[in-house]
């Protein structure tokens, strides 16, 4: 797929797609959605990816949905805005499910469904002035994108019901107290940047697999069960070899892995 609306480039194991429309804050249209789908899609099936960042252009992460591109939906069917919607919650979707960690570098607004792509991301590394906010109750919606099932889980019930019922903004003041990000950075992509090959600098499958164990959904037999067939494959993988022989030898270990 030729991308018009976004830029996807790997290097070193990393990639980082980027929403380009600056000039309106990042905010999506129908084939950005299509676009970031596709890029997330294509980043999880390459082997040789072991980290991928979510960003923006220049200074905004993304300002939710471009309501200059939408249709006047009342016009239209409930299947058709159903199939909308469904573009926007995969994005989330694929960012939570892709196998490899996923980092959001967060650079002024996000907002609305922008702020739901950063949620659903592992990690957050956020700029100073950084400004996250659901807002979907100010115009009369509800978080359709995932929001009202994130935010919960992230900074706990309470506060994330202000959070949504208000419409109120998360500052990086906020962001701080509440834990949501990794770091706030002047330069996020740069700080993006590090977490992601401090990320490949430990054992591949083990990271890929401790993602896929924060499953809040599990009980806690399940995750036992879950972590006896991911910790027998981890002891039979040729990293975790590696990794502990690097480890008594006072080494930085060196992996045997193709990278994209």
């Amino acid at each position: 797929m030729a991308y018009d609306e976004i830029t996807s480039e790997t290097d070193g194991g990393i990639t980082t797609i980027t929403i380009d429309r600056p000039e309106v804050k990042n905010a999506f249209t129908e084939r950005t959605l299509a676009e970031l789908n596709d890029a997330i899609r294509a980043a999880s099936e390459d082997d040789g990816v072991y980290a991928l960042i979510l960003t923006g252009a220049e200074d905004a992460f993304c300002a939710g949905a471009d309501i200059r591109s939408m249709p006047d939906w009342k016009d239209g069917s409930k299947e058709d805005y159903a199939g909308f919607l469904w573009t926007a919650q995969n994005v989330v979707r694929q960012l939570r499910n892709a196998p490899m960690p996923t980092i959001a570098a967060v650079d002024g607004p996000a907002i609305g469904a922008g702020c739901d792509f950063a949620l659903g991301c592992d990690l957050r590394v956020v700029s100073p002035d950084v400004l996250m906010r659901q807002g979907f109750v100010n115009v009369g919606l509800v978080p359709g994108d995932g929001g009202a099932w994130l935010l919960p889980k992230l900074i706990g019930e309470s506060k994330a019901r202000e959070y949504l019922l208000t419409g109120r903004d998360i500052t990086a003041d906020d962001v701080e107290e509440l834990g949501l990000a990794v770091e706030i950075a002047d330069d996020t992509i740069e700080a993006a940047e590090s977490l992601a090959e401090e990320l490949l600098s430990n054992p591949a499958p083990a990271v890929r697999m401790t993602k896929d164990l924060i499953d809040p959904s599990l009980s806690f037999e399940d995750y036992c069960e879950r972590a006896i067939e991911y910790q027998w494959a981890c002891v039979n993988d040729d990293e975790h070899a590696e990794a502990i022989q690097a480890f008594a030898e006072r080494r930085d270990p060196e992996f045997d892995r193709e990278y994209s």
